[in-house]
């Protein structure tokens, strides 16, 4: 396959922000993909575009002429892409512009995306959904400190699972509208409820929803220094209170999946943690951002037991590659996410099931992470 055109433009994510769609054009057509973009991000994340948006747009367009002369026939050929790209372009612009070509290649192939990575890949990640929010995702003046409170249902399929949040999803509704009194039904960034309750409150509400669940605290949202600063109800703890505050709330709520406890530069705890509960997942979130270097380190140091992959945090899919490989050697869970400023695009669910992801983690409602839900429904469909 030959790009003979790359061109790129910005649109508008769920949050109504810009991020990146970037199109090429080859014998088969014309194919695009657009970049998620995040508001709560880890310091070690790779820049989103080079200086900013527009300078990657007309970036790419540039480089678009180097691709002309090299034919791209499998996926291991993006690290040919990505010595042209290097330094040029930021993880956002680079992420589309590799997504557009597994496309591309797709088709010509006439191959699904997925088979692109592993023909012979069968396990289905399970679903992780945003049911109620807080954090930097929700704008309210009372809000839980914790970023995302989530559903994790294990039925055995994709379609029954992503019902089965549905419809729990609707359950909290109604009981957070007998329990807060300030509840008006709106939804945050990722389509999750907006509460007044504090983390406990919450929890005693999910408890009875019958589904394993998880949090995702974004520790380094609320830590500074030495301390992390709750709001809701003002309260500071030291990084020692902190985690027996955490390790409490995990045996009192059976939580099984906790995503950033800690600052982002906490690899000590983190490991106190998993030393802890070794049949929970302790999940490394803004500790490692899909960064191979931060992810060996975590290994290393046994932080971790599960991370998340978030493939426009680095960008290169060669690199995405490379950290799935090392955590599955290592036993380390794999969970892909989606950002809190979404797009339409569902490749997310092709490189999640293509990598052998243990979970996906895409929100429950809300057209931009419905449609990779159903996206991974099609795979499961195809596949019976």
């Amino acid at each position: 396959m030959i790009i003979s055109e790359v061109s790129a433009k910005s649109i508008l994510d769920s949050r109504k922000e810009k991020t990146i769609l970037v199109s090429i054009k080859t014998k088969g057509g014309e194919f695009s993909a657009s970049s998620p973009t995040g508001k709560s991000t880890g310091k070690y994340e790779a820049k989103s575009y080079i200086q900013n948006i527009e300078h990657d747009i007309k970036t790419i367009k540039q480089l678009g002429e180097y691709f002309s002369d090299d034919e791209i026939k499998k996926f291991e050929d993006l690290k040919r892409v990505e010595d042209i790209a290097d330094k040029q372009i930021g993880a956002n612009t680079l992420f589309a512009f590799e997504s557009a070509i597994l496309k591309a290649l797709a088709r010509e192939n006439k191959k699904e995306i997925w088979e692109l990575i592993n023909p012979n890949v069968k396990k289905f990640p399970r679903l992780v959904g945003n049911c109620v929010g807080g954090g930097k995702h929700s704008i309210s003046e009372r809000k839980p400190d914790f970023q995302e409170f989530l559903l994790i249902p294990n039925e055995k399929s994709i379609k029954k699972n992503f019902e089965l949040n549905k419809e729990k999803k609707k359950i909290v509704k109604e009981i957070l509208e007998k329990k807060d009194n300030k509840f008006d039904g709106r939804k945050n960034d990722e389509d999750a409820w907006i509460t007044s309750l504090n983390e406990k409150e919450i929890f005693d509400i999910l408890k009875n929803i019958k589904t394993q669940l998880g949090v995702d605290i974004a520790a380094s949202s609320f830590y500074k220094r030495k301390n992390y600063n709750y709001e809701n109800p003002k309260f500071k703890r030291s990084v020692e209170e902190q985690l027996e505050y955490i390790s409490n709330l995990i045996k009192n709520f059976d939580l099984f999946y906790i995503e950033d406890p800690f600052e982002e530069n906490d690899f000590e705890n983190f490991a106190k943690l998993v030393k802890r509960f070794p049949d929970k997942l302790i999940v490394g979130d803004d500790l490692t951002t899909t960064n191979l270097a931060r992810v060996k380190k975590a290994i290393k140091m046994k932080s971790i037991n599960a991370l998340i992959v978030k493939p426009n945090q680095i960008g290169s899919l060669i690199e995405v590659k490379e950290v799935c490989k090392i955590a599955r050697e290592n036993n380390i869970r794999i969970i892909f996410s989606h950002r809190s400023g979404e797009t339409e695009e569902s490749i997310l669910a092709d490189l999640a099931f293509g990598f052998q992801a243990d979970f996906l983690k895409c929100g429950i409602t809300g057209i931009e992470r419905e449609n990779k839900i159903r996206r991974l429904i099609e795979i499961e469909r195809q596949l019976k």
